[in-house]
């Protein structure tokens, strides 16, 4: 799906470097800085002018106000993709289930692949059953930007319940042993990890624990095999240590 659209956005910004808004957003309560007025910043989401909204969405990605999901559920089809990203990133912020169905709905129809990248995310901080089909379905054919924070947010879905553990690991496994980028590859072995961790002892466990211990001593790449070592370490697997214990001693890794 449209490899070279990031670079759309990158000419609409104006950069010539990558340009990705989840890199400036810091962690909520990190920052020294003072956070912008809720109050000032809901007027902004209304404005004419594109810049002046962007400004008011991205502050929702440092503020928490249920206020806000209203008029950012609105703005999540914005004819201009820089308000679309802001405001996908300030869902994530702010998560609620009311914007479920509206960010799978944009997520669907939108060329843009910053614009999708934003909005997994933020369906990743949403912990709402709802979002796992859309999550599945981009870590098997969307762009690898895309596919590399849904490998990541489906590590999220014990948050949600033992179903959509069972819904996203088949898709996890499928990309942690077959996904071409070895950086999408690793979340997949760190999420399936998070899973193994919540999941009883089971047909299900026992093949992703069968799948992290082959993606271990298989996959060509060293840091896709010591995310998969990590995820078997931090679940605990009598098996998979004991594998991996051989493995080690035989000098493969």
């Amino acid at each position: 799906m449209y490899e070279d659209e990031l670079a759309v956005l990158d000419a609409e910004v104006g950069r010539e470097s990558p340009f990705d808004p989840l890199d400036d957003i810091e962690p909520l309560d990190q920052s020294s800085e003072p956070k912008p007025n809720a109050d000032n910043m809901l007027l902004l989401l209304h404005h004419p002018e594109k810049e002046q909204r962007m400004l008011g969405a991205r502050a929702f990605c440092e503020i928490k106000d249920d206020r806000a999901i209203p008029f950012l559920i609105g703005m999540l089809s914005d004819p201009c993709p820089l308000v679309r990203v802001s405001t996908a990133y300030a869902l994530g912020r702010n998560p609620s289930s009311v914007a479920v169905m509206s960010l799978v709905a944009q997520f669907n129809r939108d060329w843009n692949g910053y614009v999708r990248k934003g909005i997994v995310w933020a369906l990743g901080n949403t912990p709402d059953a709802r979002v796992v089909e859309t999550l599945v379905d981009a870590i098997a054919q969307d762009i690898s930007a895309v596919r590399l924070w849904a490998a990541s947010a489906l590590g999220q879905t014990p948050k949600i319940g033992y179903d959509a553990m069972i819904k996203a690991m088949p898709a996890l496994i499928k990309a942690m042993r077959n996904d071409p980028e070895s950086a999408v590859r690793s979340n997949c072995a760190w999420s399936v990890g998070q899973l193994c961790a919540e999941l009883p002892s089971n047909v299900v466990y026992a093949t992703a624990i069968d799948a992290l211990i082959e993606t271990f001593a298989e996959d060509e790449e060293l840091g896709v095999k010591e995310d998969a070592r990590s995820a078997i370490l931090s679940v605990g697997d009598s098996r998979g240590l004991q594998v991996i214990e051989e493995i080690e001693q035989d000098g493969y890794f």
